[in-house]
């Protein structure tokens, strides 16, 4: 899901290198259609499922529903490469159906961490982290039998980390995608800036690894190589190390339980890497990263509003609508108008961020927003 985006053309890519360990079952992307169509013609998929146009067809691939290529008999593993809130019903389809799910989708497990995890329980399905610093943390933890004592999630700091956030009124969404050590999308890109994508993956990592929003910690790690820290009770503390690149966390998840080799990863070298430092976060410099984490702890409905206001706010501050420093104003304002549910449905929180997004993108343009 998400093929034509970063993280899945990445996929692909692993998929590439090892051809007689793979079979792509079905691809599913948005509006890509030139890219789309060329993966088609690759890969040979009997299923697909496109936003874009299909007037043309795409050879002998068969049009169908993303929640029933997921289910597919034939399918054992689902990669959650999409953006946003519209990963939710497919990866919930896919856990009750009982398949791994390799999961780089921060907003699907944000919107009702408790729900995914309810739904692999009752499927036995697994979930595999994807996004670097869930899986750093998750292969941190592999052959432990204790509880860890503390997570420490690392952040780069984003394109302005060393501004204040009172200067930003004014910079622009090609400031703002200018990362200062990673290549990702738009939307994750603008998420880190703000540091909204941190307070998502401390949410996620609550409910990935059963662990209270207390003993889960954020530190400024510039470098972006170490990509997570896990402490035990004896003050052991256990990093993992690795190149800016998303393609080791989606190897790992795709080859899970092996470490398979691969010429085409990059290499980190020790030697040349250079100074590692870690600062504390200043929290006063990305409002976006308090008001997550306050709504994504009461939980109910809330997390789905904050994904969903979230996702609307970034795209009009990329469509140059509104200000960069306007994306708290706005998501907050949609978190204050909602009417929480504290014991939603599946279809509740679909819904639930769907007004969010709908609320954030018909009302941007309120005055107590903009003044």
């Amino acid at each position: 899901m998400g093929s034509t985006g970063s993280v899945g053309t990445q996929t692909l890519d692993i998929v590439r290198a090892f051809p007689d360990r793979f079979k792509v079952v079905g691809l599913c992307n948005g509006y890509n259609t030139p890219l789309f169509k060329k993966q088609i013609d690759e890969f040979r998929p009997e299923y697909f499922n496109t936003l874009g146009d299909v007037a043309s067809g795409y050879g002998g691939a068969k049009s169908v529903p993303v929640e029933e290529i997921v289910t597919l008999p034939e399918v054992d593993l689902v990669v959650a490469a999409t953006v946003g809130c519209v990963g939710m019903p497919p990866a919930m389809a896919a856990l009750k159906a009982g398949k791994t799910l390799g999961l780089a989708n921060k907003e699907v497990i944000v919107m009702s961490g408790q729900l995914l995890i309810e739904a692999a329980e009752m499927g036995g399905a697994t979930i595999l982290p994807i996004d670097s610093e869930p899986s750093a943390i998750w292969q941190c933890l592999e052959g432990e039998k204790s509880d860890p004592s503390r997570l420490i999630i690392t952040a780069s700091g984003g394109a302005f980390r060393d501004r204040t956030w009172a200067s930003l009124d004014g910079v622009t969404p090609e400031q703002a995608l200018k990362h200062p050590t990673w290549t990702m999308g738009e939307k994750i890109t603008i998420d880190s800036a703000t540091l909204m994508n941190k307070a998502f993956e401390v949410i996620e990592s609550r409910w990935l690894f059963d662990i209270p929003f207390e003993q889960i910690d954020v530190t400024i790690h510039r470098q972006s190589i170490v990509h997570s820290m896990v402490e035990f009770a004896d003050g052991t503390l256990k990093a993992q190390l690795g190149p800016t690149s998303m393609l080791q966390p989606i190897q790992h998840a795709l080859f899970y339980p092996e470490r398979q080799a691969n010429d085409n990863l990059p290499r980190l070298d020790a030697v040349t890497m250079g100074s590692l430092t870690f600062e504390a976060m200043d929290q006063s410099l990305y409002p976006c990263f308090e008001l997550a984490l306050e709504y994504g702890k009461k939980g109910g409905t809330y997390p789905a509003v904050l994904a969903g206001a979230d996702e609307a706010a970034v795209q009009l501050f990329l469509d140059g609508k509104v200000k960069f420093t306007q994306i708290p104003d706005l998501v907050a304002e949609t978190l204050i108008a909602h009417k929480q549910m504290t014991s939603p449905s599946v279809a509740d929180t679909i819904e639930a961020a769907r007004w969010a997004t709908e609320t954030t993108l018909t009302h941007h343009n309120l005055s107590t927003i903009l003044s």
